[in-house]
């Protein structure tokens, strides 16, 4: 007997989603989200990550369908059998990243990041970037177009353009990886436990000024930037059982 489920539908207003919402709607119901035991979310990755920050209050699982261009953490679009396969998905949970950044005016900024937290230069000039693991200096001057940090389920995206390693779901590990790096030039990042604390301390931030990005929310002008795992907060995602994201992560590695 097939489990119902009470499901709050979300779309991207991008491309044909919001159609595909519509239907949906009309064939399972649209239950609120305080009535909802699943949120179903309707576009590709960029969409997924706004949904799973806009709705993490909720405590929901996701079950992503995808309707765009990259659908990395989302299942295949099917319209039938919706029930189904939302009784039968596995349950990924993850923990984000937390990043406290202060800026040039004092100001402090705290964002949670999926996929990862990201320093970039915004100017012309290479940006000079100390880099510390739990207190202790380990780049004493990192001169770059960036650096980031980079979650098991982020590491495929951003962290692996920039030439740093894929990280398997359950490894406990975060990839640490620099961005266009000019010296020290045979430094390629490092992988460290989930359990570390990272900051950032930016050199000669007047001249040479850095943003500091979680996801997409930016802060800009920052002369410091700290990164932990915030395992207090835990995300749910939703794969198909032929599907499912571990196993997207581990074929990457022989692309």
């Amino acid at each position: 007997m097939t489990r119902q489920r009470k499901i709050h539908f979300v779309a991207s207003h991008v491309g044909e989603a919001q159609t595909t919402l519509a239907k949906l709607q009309r064939q399972y119901g649209q239950a609120e989200l305080e009535l909802a035991d699943v949120i179903v979310a309707l576009g590709g990755d960029g969409f997924m990550l706004r949904t799973l920050h806009r709705f993490l209050p909720a405590g929901l699982p996701v079950y992503g369908m995808k309707i765009g261009d990259v659908g990395f953490l989302m299942n295949r679009f099917r319209e039938d059998e919706l029930l189904e396969r939302l009784n039968e998905a596995d349950v990924v949970e993850l923990n984000p990243l937390c990043m406290i950044a202060v800026t040039e005016a004092g100001n402090e900024t705290t964002a949670l990041a999926i996929n990862e937290v990201a320093l970039l230069r915004q100017l012309n000039q290479a940006a000079h970037i100390r880099i510390l693991v739990n207190g202790k200096e380990k780049v004493d001057d990192l001169v770059c177009d960036g650096v980031l940090v980079a979650t098991a389920a982020g590491s495929t995206a951003y962290n692996l353009s920039a030439h740093g390693p894929i990280l398997p779901l359950g490894t406990d590990a975060l990839a640490l990886t620099p961005i266009s790096p000019f010296r020290p030039r045979r430094w390629h990042g490092a992988v460290l436990p989930s359990s570390v604390r990272i900051r950032f301390e930016v050199l000669d931030h007047y001249k040479r000024p850095v943003s500091a990005t979680a996801d997409a929310e930016e802060i800009r002008n920052v002369v410091s930037v700290d990164v932990f795992e915030e395992r207090s907060v835990t995300l749910k995602l939703m794969f198909d059982p032929d599907h499912s994201l571990e196993q997207r992560i581990l074929d990457e590695q022989f692309l």
